[in-house]
């Protein structure tokens, strides 16, 4: 049985401020660990209207004091902006305020569009090149092992020190970073939902065909992260998925809006005759009672050959996503 975790991308919901969006990212993180999750991450985008969670490293800050047990990490930090000295350095931070609970899950999109990833970084059309690179020296610098010989840095310490170290990760949504990955022995995962599941087989495949074993990972950890959505009966679940489905139906336009209410987007969907878009995007994501979820979440698990799922779900109402992860955490049989 897959290990089952989390991703919450703080999204911006009608009729409420950007802020209670983070903090419901912080309420769904206490809420995970009460029914058993074994981790919980938060992504990274930028000038995106829809997805607010902005800086995974102090959201991390705040889950690590308002949680006690379950891992949280970052899915991911998108190295090219950023360098990875100052990186290390953040999570090393982390990991004091949670030993043994960090993950650094890394990227290599920018997470924005281009114009976006020249403010964060004025080498922006360099940095992508330099990434496998950048992860080596951070992965050094997280877990104290020397650099290359001959480097520039090859002095600095990267503190606090401590008895753990974070967990690195490689996220993806493509055969790159699964080749990086498995070149660095680090565990890799694959944005199912990203892609609609387009070549998340292969690049699983190419992770562990060409995986190199490192001392901490010696055999190769593989992920997926997938869109779910888990109601009492099928017919709530699709009630709530409209809302998902209109969304993805503007963003195909390359409109961003926030998360409208179920009832508001199934009428919108009715009135311009689009219900059977229901049924179309359904097919790409996971979407039912609680046993249908759970039963697609096996059935893909084992087809691939993933170690582990990461769900992320959107909903207007919170208490609608925090049951869903509910409900599929008991047809696991997780405890809390």
């Amino acid at each position: 049985m897959p290990r089952l975790a989390v991703l919450d991308q703080s999204i911006a919901v009608e009729g409420r401020a950007h802020g209670q969006s983070i903090l419901d990212t912080l309420a769904l993180a206490r809420h995970c660990e009460a029914v058993g999750y074994h981790r919980f991450w938060v992504s990274e985008h930028h000038n995106h209207p829809t997805i607010v969670g902005t800086a995974p490293e102090i959201l991390l800050g705040a889950m690590a004091r308002e949680t006690q047990r379950i891992r949280i990490g970052s899915a991911g930090i998108m190295l090219p902006h950023y360098s990875p000295f100052k990186v290390a350095e953040q999570f090393r931070v982390l990991d004091a305020l949670a030993p043994g609970r960090i993950d650094l899950g890394l990227g290599r999109a920018p997470g924005s569009d281009g114009r976006t990833a020249f403010a964060l970084h004025p080498m922006a059309n360099e940095k992508p090149a330099q990434f496998p690179a950048d992860v080596r020296d951070l992965i050094a610098w997280i877990s104290d092992t020397p650099l290359p010989e001959g480097h520039a840095f090859a002095s600095l310490k990267a503190h606090p020190m401590g008895e753990t170290v974070p967990e690195v990760w490689m996220l993806g949504s493509s055969g790159y970073g699964a080749q990086v990955g498995a070149h660095f022995g680090i565990p890799y995962s694959f944005a199912w939902f990203f892609t609609d599941g387009q070549g998340g087989a292969e690049a699983i495949r190419m992770y562990r065909d060409g995986y190199q074993p490192s001392e901490r990972h010696p055999e190769p950890v593989a992920g997926l992260c997938v869109w779910a959505l888990a109601a009492e009966t099928e017919e709530e679940a699709l009630l709530h998925y409209a809302s998902r489905v209109k969304f993805r139906m503007h963003r195909d336009r390359g409109l961003f809006l926030p998360f409208e209410p179920a009832e508001t987007a199934l009428a919108w969907l009715r009135e311009n005759g689009q219900e059977s878009r229901v049924a179309l995007y359904r097919q790409r994501e996971m979407v039912g009672d609680a046993a249908q979820v759970a039963a697609q979440i096996r059935t893909l698990a084992a087809e691939v050959g993933v170690d582990e799922i990461a769900i992320v779900t959107w909903t207007h109402d919170e208490a609608v996503r925090h049951r869903s992860y509910e409900l599929i955490a008991a047809e696991f049989g997780l405890g809390g």
